[in-house]
């Protein structure tokens, strides 16, 4: 698969049905996503942008269309694959963290590493530290998910997402509930990946003028109404 066709989602819609009825939270979606692209998806709330983040990650499946990324049809995979799949090739970066509060900071990481289990196990406590001195926290290395900054938190949850070297990142809304400053620290740890040959894709509600993403998407009523490039519609 060409860069340019690194990742492709072909007329993907998701619908959710319940006694009130059905409500179609994404309509015939076609996206491609280059690799090492730089990606901003925004729209108000309940404009499909989670549940385009979770057809990507195959975290929830399409109810008709197809993802693809690197020639793998997300959705061809049974759960325990796709699960497997997700741990080597998809680092996710949440607004909650979702650290886990009994492990260690770099036990977090660690627990990652073990699931996939490509790094060799001799070298998995070298490559946890060398994650956290990358995200500036390694001398927190030993404390509970508790004892930290919500912008410590969220750092330890960006190098537990790389983990595995994922060649795609994608993060729901990761600055949220962070201050300005520490938000600018997090956005140039993404930067940082991207400027490493990482696709990085980020689900915001943040002002974007001033970004340095290559494209942003915005969504109205679970559809694409526009992209641009460099500020350039497309």
């Amino acid at each position: 698969m060409s860069s340019k066709n690194f990742i492709k989602l072909d007329n993907v819609s998701k619908y959710f049905t319940s006694n009130a009825g059905r409500f179609d939270a994404l309509k015939n979606i076609n996206l491609k996503i280059s690799k090492g692209e730089y990606i901003s998806i925004v729209g108000k709330s309940g404009s499909g942008k989670s549940t385009l983040l979770n057809m990507l990650t195959g975290i929830d499946h399409p109810s008709s269309g197809v993802v693809t990324i690197e020639s793998t049809e997300l959705h061809s995979l049974n759960e325990t694959n796709l699960a497997r799949w997700r741990g080597a090739n998809i680092g996710i970066v949440f607004q909650f963290f979702q650290l886990i509060p009994t492990l260690s900071v770099q036990e977090n990481i660690l627990i990652a590493l073990d699931f996939v289990n490509v790094i060799p196990e001799r070298e998995k406590k070298e490559r946890a530290m060398m994650l956290l001195d990358q995200v500036g926290i390694s001398e927190h290395k030993d404390k509970f998910p508790a004892a930290l900054s919500g912008g410590q938190q969220q750092r330890a949850t960006i190098a537990r997402a790389l983990a595995n070297d994922p060649p795609v990142i994608v993060a729901d809304e990761p600055t949220g509930n962070l201050d300005d400053k520490t938000s600018q620290i997090v956005h140039a740890l993404f930067e940082m990946m991207v400027s490493a040959g990482k696709t990085v894709i980020i689900v915001t509600h943040e002002n974007i003028s001033n970004s340095k993403y290559d494209r942003v998407i915005s969504l109205r009523d679970g559809k694409i109404v526009s992209s641009t490039l460099n500020g350039a519609e497309v």
